[in-house]
């Protein structure tokens, strides 16, 4: 299984940008995709894979919440 997950782009140089995922930051690597800060990224493996809006990630991001939050309850 493979997962992406949502992150904010905070600065770019060159194909590297800082990657906010909910206040932890990474480096990624941008090259596949042309960003600027404030851009949402899609990330797999250390890279950006495509773009989306701020309320398609916002979305994902509450999903990934909910079913960390249902998995919590079983245990």
């Amino acid at each position: 299984m493979c997962l992406a997950i949502p992150g904010k782009v905070i600065k770019v140089e060159g194909s590297q940008a800082d990657v906010d995922f909910g206040g932890v930051l990474r480096k990624i690597n941008v090259s596949l995709v042309e960003t600027v800060p404030g851009e949402w990224v899609v990330v797999h493996a250390g890279f950006a894979i495509e773009k989306i809006d701020e309320e398609e990630a916002q979305e994902t991001l509450r999903l990934w919440q909910e079913l960390l939050d249902f998995e919590e309850q079983l245990n």
